[in-house]
Formats: C-alpha cells, structure tokens, sequence
C-alpha cells in the first residue's frame, strides 16, 4: 500500500510531466532550501550554488518521466543536484575532489584530512555574537573536504537519515557514516583551536576599557585626595 506522500509525489511527477508549472514550481519552493545548502556545501560559493541548484531542477524538469518512486522525490533531486555542483566543482578545478562519491571508501581512512537560538527578542549583541559563532562555523566547514562536507550538511544541517543520505549521494551507508564521523572530528579539532586561541582574549581589559576604568578612578581618587605634587591648572 502506498503512503500518501508516495501518491502525493505520483500526483505531482504526472502533472509536471504534463508540463504543469504550477506543480513545478510548488516542488521547486519545497526543495529549494535543502538543495542550495548541499550545492552550497559542495561548491563553496553562494552564486555557483544558485547556478547548481537552477541547472539541477532543469535536468530534472527533462527527466521527469525516469522517476520511478524507487526513492523519495527530494532524495532524487538532491542527487540530481549534487551531480551539478560536482560537475561544475571539476570543470572549475577549485579544489581535487578527495573521495568521488562514486567510490566505495569501505572504511579504510585513506581519505586526505583537511584542517580545518533561541529566536526570541535576543539583545543585539546577542545576534552579533550568534552571528559570529555561525560565520566561524560556516568557514570551518568549507574548509571540510568535498565528500566530507557534504554527507555533513545533509545528516546535520538537513537531518536526512543515514539511508537518505546514502541514496542522495550513491554511496554505501557505511560509507555516509565513516564520512560522517571524519567531518565531525576534524570539526571537533578545527573548532577547539578556535577557541584555545580566543580564550586569551576572553574579557579583554586592554584598550578602550582599560582607559575608560583608570580615568574614572583617577577622577575619583583627585576628588577626594588632591595630588599635592599636581599643578594647578
């Protein structure tokens, strides 16, 4: 027996296979989010995602019939698009692609190592600092490898189960966990240096503050005990 999601991506596939751009455009605005996040986590870079993301829901929109419900609809277009953004990532030769996903890693950790809210009324030094803490994360995470990253944003940031995630990008589910838990550790380790580093600067009192505090007491201090050595001004 079907689900009603299963019957509900069947409606969906026939009425864009009847070039439909209602239904078209309902899926693009479903799937949109995930898409760019793994075409962004792949590409790192904003406007080649966009691109990934745009040529990917073509290809799909032309191949709408090869659907067969064998998966689900979002995990077909996230691979769909994940093939976009490698191809575009090789042909751009930013950086070697570590482990294709088309190769079995099994587990045997050769793949190279790359170092690496609550939304309410919060004050705006609170958004600032979330903010930074959020930036300092993203970079972190780019400097992931390809492979690495990927399976990352799709089983954190996305919450795709292990399946899922195995389908999207074609590999074995041993492989999404070994990968997974490569991109944590070196997270881990990028993100403690991180921090090693700024916990120096914790409550700094240098600059500004130091100034600002030794005038007030020497204001104080002139008030109530004058400097006999001080010339009068």
């Amino acid at each position: 027996m079907r689900t009603n999601t299963a019957l509900e991506e069947a409606d969906l596939v026939q009425r864009i296979g009847r070039h439909d751009h209602a239904a078209f455009e309902a899926l693009m605005r479903q799937h949109n989010g995930r898409l760019f996040r793994i075409a962004r986590a792949i590409l790192k870079d904003d406007a080649d995602a966009e691109d990934a993301v745009q040529d990917g829901y073509i290809d799909a929109y032309r191949h709408i019939d090869s659907f067969r419900g064998d998966s689900q609809l979002g995990t077909w277009l996230v691979r769909i698009v994940a093939n976009q953004a490698l191809m575009r990532l090789r042909k751009q030769k930013r950086e070697r692609v570590v482990v294709p996903f088309e190769r079995d890693e099994l587990g045997t950790g050769r793949d190279k190592d790359v170092e690496v809210e609550d939304r309410k009324a919060e004050s705006p030094s609170a958004a600032t600092l979330r903010a930074e803490i959020r930036r300092m994360l993203e970079h972190r995470i780019d400097e992931l490898p390809v492979a690495f990253r990927t399976v990352f944003i799709l089983r954190e940031v996305e919450e795709m189960t292990v399946e899922e995630t195995a389908a999207a990008l074609g590999i074995p589910v041993a492989t999404v966990r070994t990968r997974l838990f490569r991109a944590r550790a070196l997270l881990r380790e990028a993100l403690a240096r991180d921090l090693d580093m700024a916990t120096g600067d914790v409550f700094g009192f240098a600059g500004a503050r130091c100034d600002r505090i030794v005038a007030r007491v020497l204001a104080i201090v002139a008030r109530e005990h004058p400097d006999p050595g001080a010339h009068p001004m």
